[in-house]
């Protein structure tokens, strides 16, 4: 079984800016609480099935398969809650990759890194531009995001 072990973290937009375009990305979710979550994720020329288990600390279970870019956007016809969109910009900071995502749309205002790890306890060193930890906060992933967009919230955050 294939396991995420991520960290999210919010960026500090002051000490970080971006060095490149990034890659675009639109996904959606066909599926939500209950889990599994499903998403289908359109990244340029290439489109991906993702099928998440629960949140088990910053792992989870996940499965993700490489479909046509067609279908893909006949899924996204399917979704149940609003398109999630972004640029994503890969750093490598001290052997690890770190992927910054850039909101745009209804999460515009929200940056957010995320570092995938081998262990839930593997230590790692954190950029400057790194601001507090959001793993354990449901209202930082994705699918949250989907149904209640940044643009939205009422508590200083956005």
């Amino acid at each position: 079984m294939a396991f995420e072990i991520e960290r999210k973290f919010l960026v500090d937009t002051n000490k970080w800016t971006p060095t490149d375009a990034g890659a675009k990305l639109i996904q959606a979710y066909l599926g939500l609480d209950p889990l599994p979550v499903v998403r289908v994720r359109i990244k340029g020329e290439k489109a991906f099935l993702t099928i998440k288990g629960p949140s088990r600390t910053i792992s989870r279970p996940e499965f993700e398969y490489e479909i046509p870019v067609e279908d893909a956007y006949e899924l996204l016809k399917l979704a149940i809650s609003e398109p999630v969109e972004k640029t994503r910009h890969k750093i490598q900071h001290e052997g690890f990759l770190w992927e910054v995502d850039v909101f745009s749309g209804k999460n515009k205002g929200l940056v957010m890194a995320e570092i995938e790890l081998k262990s839930d306890n593997q230590q790692f060193s954190r950029p400057d531009w790194i601001l507090q930890e959001v793993s354990g906060d449901g209202r930082f992933y994705n699918s949250y995001l989907s149904e209640h967009p940044f643009q939205e919230w009422n508590d200083g955050m956005a």
